[in-house]
């Protein structure tokens, strides 16, 4: 099989609806029913909703902890509305990789850190998209052992897509990073 990827000269959000497009592609090519974006504030996960019209492809956005409200990164209500009234189902959920528990106690050098940080090697938008993927994966909204496609990206908006078959978090060891579909190039 040969595949391509996607690499983009910037990150961010400029290749939203490319990224966005290239997921919808890849998701009928291979018959895969939800995708999984990442979004704080809905632009992401509204762009997707007028991309993905018409196709039955369910899609699913994962936001961050009310947690986070210090960076800004919190959802409002009234954002949250808007994307549930656009037929898109939010998850809000703790990172999964890192800031819990084990960082609160115990700093920066934890399992789910090293994971998050080697991701970034790749593109923000990789560990990004690995991460909502198992933060949606432990809500139970999705089972274990089926393929999506999960949108990530670096600040605003969205420029990573991969075909995932998600674990959960304590089975990390599970987790398939099926294909790339698209990312930023590393400079």
């Amino acid at each position: 099989m040969k595949g391509n990827i996607t690499y983009f000269e910037r990150s961010g959000k400029v290749n939203t609806v490319d990224t966005l497009n290239i997921a919808k592609i890849r998701a009928q090519e291979l018959g895969i029913q939800t995708v999984v974006v990442a979004s704080t504030h809905g632009y992401s996960a509204l762009r997707a909703a007028e991309i993905f019209t018409d196709t039955g492809i369910e899609l699913i956005t994962v936001s961050i902890s009310p947690s986070f409200d210090d960076e800004g990164w919190k959802m409002s209500q009234e954002e949250r509305s808007k994307l549930e009234e656009a037929g898109i189902k939010v998850i809000t959920s703790l990172h999964a990789l890192a800031d819990g528990v084990t960082e609160g106690l115990y700093g920066e050098i934890t399992p789910g850190n090293i994971i998050s940080n080697t991701l970034r090697l790749f593109s923000q938008g990789l560990k990004v998209a690995v991460e909502i993927s198992i933060m949606v994966m432990e809500t139970g909204v999705i089972s274990p052992g089926c393929e999506i496609i999960a949108v990530g990206g670096t600040d605003e908006g969205a420029d990573t897509a991969i075909v995932a078959r998600p674990a959960y978090a304590r089975k990390i060891k599970d987790f398939k990073i099926c294909e790339i579909l698209c990312k930023p190039r590393i400079a």
